[in-house]
């Protein structure tokens, strides 16, 4: 099964159980008076939603480089984590201001063992589809599979919130509009966090140390010593990752010498991180003479 398959699966999967679960916070939040479970139950129909966004985004990023596009289309997933962020925005400010509404009312709800029922079931599920996610994007190298594993991350955590407000809610009125309210500041540093996390690879980003020392050790591991890499930059497009870096060769190294060793370099970056590198040579008196001044 390749990645793409992979990531499929996992969406497929949280999309049916996501429709399971809106189905029952609903139903629970109208039986109880609940507006807090029935954001909540909305929250959870924004999971679908978003999950639909990210089926969109992974089909279209298997789409294969053309001219118009020469490092393909990995990067729809990325706008489909963007996309994902912006929509938990609108969310979070709909569950707000119901929230405020609830509290000025002075309304209450009684949620008794339905709403303990429906949460429990809710917190774990959520979890482990959020381990699922986000561990099947870190594997596969999917930014809107991971952003959807946070989407479902605070599904289960405002669930658990609001579960343990249920113990509190019947002695105090208030609890159901703060729950609300809590939630909706949640699903903004949520938000924030997807959209931060996709836009950094669109804006340009430093190679973090961690590669550039693995970068370092194959080329030690090739050439048998250090090559003194350096001016280092990373473009990524999705899955696809492009990098271009300068290495310090010999003054007396012939044009085949420096073509072979280079393509041995190129492989075995490929082959250790997935990374297509493209490198500039340096003679050592240039490197030396550039770095003296």
């Amino acid at each position: 099964m390749d990645e793409i398959k992979k990531g499929m699966v996992v969406v497929w999967i949280s999309f049916g159980v996501n429709i399971i679960l809106f189905a029952l916070k609903i139903w629970a939040g109208y039986v109880t008076e609940s507006l807090a479970l029935r954001a909540d139950g909305w929250h959870t129909l924004s999971d679908c939603i978003s999950t639909v966004i990210v089926m969109a985004g992974m089909q279209w990023s298997r789409k294969p480089a053309d001219r118009e596009h020469p490092f393909g289309h990995g990067r729809a997933e990325t706008v489909a984590a963007i996309f994902v962020g912006f929509f938990l925005i609108m969310v979070s400010f709909e569950f707000g201001q119901e929230a405020a509404h609830r509290l000025v009312s002075h309304r209450g709800a009684l949620y008794g063992k339905i709403g303990i029922i429906v949460m429990s079931i809710s917190v774990v599920m959520k979890e482990i589809l959020s381990q699922f996610s986000i561990r099947t994007g870190n594997k596969i190298k999917s930014d809107a599979l991971i952003a959807d594993g946070w989407h479902h991350r605070s599904d289960a955590i405002s669930s658990l919130v609001i579960l343990i407000g249920i113990f509190f809610s019947r002695k105090l009125w208030w609890m159901d509009g703060l729950l609300t309210a809590m939630l909706s500041f949640y699903l903004i540093y949520v938000s924030y966090k997807i959209i931060k996390n996709a836009v950094l690879p669109l804006l340009g980003e430093a190679v973090d140390e961690e590669t550039i020392k693995k970068m370092k050790k194959i080329g030690k591991k090739i050439y048998g010593k250090d090559l003194h890499m350096h001016h280092f930059h990373i473009h990524k497009y999705g899955r696809h990752t492009e990098m271009t870096f300068h290495i310090v060769l010999p003054e007396k190294f012939t044009l085949k010498e420096s073509t072979e060793l280079t393509k041995k370099l190129f492989k075995e970056i490929k082959k250790e991180t997935g990374i297509i590198a493209t490198m500039h040579v340096d003679t050592k008196s240039k490197y030396v003479r550039k770095n003296l001044k």
